[in-house]
């Protein structure tokens, strides 16, 4: 297991591989590039929250493929939809899903309801920045909507959603954990 929620499969003799390849398309395992929908669904993660964990506020592992889903549509029409971006969410501020360390970043508040925080890093070596508060999934749609548009029609080669957030002056890069419970100003 990975710390993001995926299983490396490791030791695997050439003679083994294709009963291994024939399990993995046998039983839908999303696996690469071509068997996942998106970049976003390849890149999310989320804590167990509603109803199993007794200090959620708001859904998490439940939602938060469905929102994809919604938002899936959008990257597609920004001819975004392939590219890698980590969304994560978690139901309290405890942060079991690290939303901290996802260039789109959720914490619940209260049931449907959402802190967003963006612009961390694709690899982790900057946190993101509280964005917008207690947003639900209208809100969240509506703002992803034309960020995700700006990005598809300014980012630079090879420059990373979070990246792009920070070189546009949308957030101010979070590089000292000490400071993530405050606002930084951009």
């Amino acid at each position: 297991m990975t710390c993001n929620q995926g299983v490396v499969l490791e030791g695997i003799t050439e003679a083994k591989k294709a009963t291994v390849q024939r399990l993995l398309n046998e039983y839908k395992v999303m696996h690469s590039k071509e068997t996942t929908v998106s970049g976003l669904r390849r890149n999310m993660v989320a804590c167990v929250a509603l109803p199993t964990c007794p200090l959620a506020f708001a859904e998490a592992e439940r939602y938060l493929p469905t929102l994809v889903e919604r938002l899936e549509a959008v990257t597609e029409k920004c001819g975004i939809s392939q590219e890698d971006i980590v969304i994560r969410m978690t139901g309290c501020p405890n942060s079991c899903g690290r939303p901290s360390m996802a260039e789109i970043g959720f914490i619940g508040k209260a049931p449907g309801t959402y802190n967003m925080y963006l612009g961390a890093d694709f690899v982790g070596h900057r946190l993101n920045t509280l964005y917008a508060e207690s947003v639900n999934e209208d809100q969240i749609i509506k703002i992803l909507t034309l960020l995700f548009s700006s990005y598809g029609q300014e980012r630079e080669k090879a420059e990373r959603f979070g990246d792009f957030l920070v070189r546009k002056r949308i957030v101010k890069p979070m590089m000292d954990g000490r400071d993530w419970w405050s606002t930084p100003q951009v």
